[in-house]
């Protein structure tokens, strides 16, 4: 009989010397923090195969509930969380600590025995994390299979018999028949044939023997391979020489300067070999323009979790925002106890955190992922002394970073670039007076009777039950403070008359916000007036109040419009944020993306109701056939069930660009289907357009379960032979191990 035990040499190698996760792998008894009444002790210990984290619960007896270090995105240190902040009197900073789980599951906080063991915890998570994302497509499967087969081995005795082997094949997405060998149980020779069929690529495969000589592709070989199918230009002998050199696995074929299809099946399922460009997910683009000319990563309602109605705040909201490149939060303030401002949805039952909380958060994560400007959207609602208290924590906790004068001294033009504000936190808010008055130190606090809108509830719908009380509410004055007021340079709030009103009166440092609704009325009614007005400054679209779920509007309207600042409820995932992570994956996922020239030039008219009239208008006809998937996850709860998975291929753009098609579905297969089905679409204005794949488990008398999503702009794509990784509902988490999906991508003029 053959023990399954898979060998991962590379990834054991860097563990077993390891003096933190030896001590993780003999555990220790800490406490699990929920709250500061809730503290229970708990006995986490690190498995044997590096990957897994157990703990046993009094709760559930000797059962031992477990989490796999693949879930896990970052460790923080002290008190980094609400909960540990709240039990601060009670334990020290260093015997504490926070798992970051990837998605929408919650923090787990702890609290060590010692400093010294909290260390050991801290460091081995981090080394454990850091192993998972070093590993390589082989490891990556090797560990995989390895977990899907501790997972089959219900009797645990590290044999496969039929019974199980067929069990497993079920879980992975693969209908088994009954032929299997006399014994029931897999011996050593059908072991290893029966680890190379799940690890088999004949998609690939075929490619391969396409252009090889059935062993290997030369360096000749290879080159007609990226010429002919990749459609490269350039210097190509000298990138197959260097592919062969990064991804061929065997001294010996490479002495050959050859390929081997264990080579080829690597370079395929790399960064090179995905469907965006790996030369452009660095920074790439002139960050010198100013800010309105950017599309802007922006959240709306960033301390909330859950829903608007009853939903927790908490500072987490911003610190995930902050880490996934956001560049614009929403902060909602109100006067608090204890003459402390507070930040939550007012009106509603969601819980409230205070203002200084966020400031510090923001403080500490703002330049954590992107070095270009965070803008503080501020819903000011507080008293004038309460917004003294708001300034002075902006002062005080945010320090130099919090932008405070304008750059040079000089009354400006236009507003400064991303470039030039790297490093530094503006806040976008009401302000008395503008940049020139400030600049003579004249302005002092005064009655500001101008409302913005800014409050949501001034663009509630005016068939609202309540709109006229509302409508009476806000036109109430309010006072604001100089002190608050002096923390607003380039960003202040005003309330919107026409694009007529704003031609003649508007100052480029004045940000004007729209409901989704009212923002749609506009781009219906006055297309190309809203992108020339949003040409030179900047505009907010928030989703509509009616939203209680938190739920999205798709960004790609507003993005139609020019529109920079279009925010968006991270915490909630489905298409708007899929399409939002797309537009920002790249540029280095910094925040800010250039808005395409004819949307930045203040003498251009582009409509994006009627894109053929445009001077340089070029369609494009986009092709694409979707060729095979590996491993897509189950997504139906029932044991037998297997994924019949289709493809969707939706475009996102202007209007006449909106548009969607599907493959057929392939029946019981969600291990390795294959289609070659081939789309096409025309693409008439290719510099706004967004493409999502959508993989969904076929149903005929329901509607089709999710099964993953991949989303990029059409213009920072590779062509043709190409893969994609498949993330989960719980948007940008990528599913672990990567199932991925294999196309042809041909984008030619029409």
């Amino acid at each position: 009989m053959l023990y399954f035990l898979f060998v991962m040499t590379l990834f054991y190698a860097g563990s077993q010397g390891d003096d933190n996760l030896q001590a993780m792998l003999v555990g220790a008894m800490m406490r699990k923090i929920k709250s500061r009444n809730w503290k229970k002790q708990r006995y986490f210990k690190l498995e044997d195969d590096f990957m897994t984290i157990w703990y046993q619960s009094k709760k559930a007896g000797n059962v031992r509930s477990t989490f796999s270090v693949n879930d896990v995105e970052a460790v923080r240190e002290g008190h980094q969380s609400e909960v540990l902040l709240s039990i601060a009197d009670e334990f020290p900073p260093d015997r504490c600590f926070t798992l970051v789980f990837r998605g929408r599951r919650g923090n787990l906080d702890l609290v060590a025995e010692s400093a010294e063991e909290a260390q050991s915890w801290i460091w081995g998570m981090r080394k454990l994390i850091e192993n998972v994302e070093n590993m390589g497509e082989r490891e990556k499967l090797d560990q995989w299979i390895g977990e899907w087969f501790k997972k089959a081995d219900k009797n645990n005795d590290g044999r496969m018999n039929f019974k199980e082997v067929q069990d497993l094949l079920k879980m992975m997405n693969v209908d088994m028949n009954e032929h299997h060998s006399q014994s029931g149980t897999l011996e050593n020779d059908e072991f290893v044939l029966f680890y190379k069929m799940l690890t088999q690529r004949e998609d690939v495969l075929k490619v391969f023997q396409e252009y090889s000589d059935g062993q290997k592709l030369s360096q000749s070989n290879l080159e007609d391979f990226l010429r002919e199918e990749q459609l490269e230009g350039g210097d190509i002998q000298l990138h197959a020489k260097q592919l062969i050199e990064c991804y061929e696995p065997s001294d010996k074929a490479k002495r050959m300067n050859a390929m081997t299809f264990d080579g080829f099946l690597m370079y395929l399922g790399s960064a090179e070999g995905s469907i965006f460009n790996p030369q452009r997910r660095g920074i790439f683009q002139d960050m010198t323009q100013p800010l309105c000319h950017y599309f802007i990563s922006s959240s709306h309602n960033t301390y909330l979790m859950e829903d608007q109605l009853r939903g927790q705040s908490s500072v987490e909201g911003y610190i995930r925002a902050l880490n996934r490149g956001c560049r614009c939060v929403e902060v909602d303030c109100w006067d608090g106890a204890n003459g402390e401002p507070i930040v939550y949805h007012g009106h509603t039952f969601t819980s409230k955190i205070l203002f200084k909380d966020v400031v510090s958060a923001v403080g500490n994560y703002a330049f954590k992922v992107s070095q270009y400007p965070v803008i503080l959207s501020i819903e000011n609602h507080c008293s004038v002394e309460q917004q003294r208290v708001m300034a002075h924590h902006l002062n005080h906790i945010l320090g130099d970073r919090l932008l405070k004068t304008i750059l040079d001294g000089k009354t400006p033009i236009r507003l400064p670039s991303p470039e030039d504000l790297k490093g530094k936190i503006l806040v976008k808010a009401k302000k008395d007076g503008g940049l020139e008055q400030s600049l003579s130190g004249v302005v002092e606090d005064s009655l500001n009777g101008e409302v913005s809108d800014e409050d949501e509830a001034a663009e509630i719908d005016e068939n609202h039950p309540h709109h006229e009380s509302i409508h009476r509410r806000l036109k109430s004055k309010q006072r604001l403070s100089k002190e608050l007021s002096d923390c607003v340079v380039y960003c202040k709030s005003v309330h919107f008359t026409s694009f007529k009103h704003s031609r003649i009166h508007s100052k480029f440092y004045e940000v004007a916000s729209f409901t989704e609704s009212k923002a749609r009325k506009h781009l219906r009614e006055a297309g190309a007036e809203f992108v020339h007005h949003n040409s030179r400054q900047l505009s907010r679209v928030y989703p509509s109040g009616f939203r209680t779920d938190s739920s999205n509007f798709n960004p790609q309207e507003m993005w139609n419009a020019g529109c920079q600042i279009v925010a968006l409820n991270f915490q909630t995932a489905g298409e708007g944020m899929d399409v939002n992570d797309g537009l920002f994956s790249q540029n280095g996922c910094c925040g800010y993306v250039l808005k395409p020239s004819f949307m930045r030039e203040a003498d251009i008219r582009f409509d994006p109701e009627m894109p053929q009239k445009r001077d340089d208008y070029h369609p494009v006809v986009l092709t694409i056939q979707v060729i095979s998937g590996q491993q897509l996850p189950k997504v139906n709860i029932k044991e037998d069930s297997i994924v019949d998975p289709l493809v969707r291929v939706e475009v996102h753009g202007v209007p006449m660009d909106q548009a969607k098609q599907e493959t057929r579905y392939i029946e019981n297969n969600g291990f390795n289907p294959m289609w070659y089905d081939t789309l096409h679409f025309t693409i008439h204005t290719p510099e706004l357009a967004m493409v999502r794949f959508v993989v969904e488990d076929y149903d005929k008398t329901s509607k089709n379960d999710f099964v993953g999503q991949y989303t990029l702009p059409l213009s920072f794509h590779q062509f043709n032979s190409i893969h994609f990784y498949l993330y989960s509902t719980k948007s940008q988490q990528q599913i672990q191990p990567p199932p991925h999906v294999l196309i042809g991508f041909l984008c030619a003029p029409l």
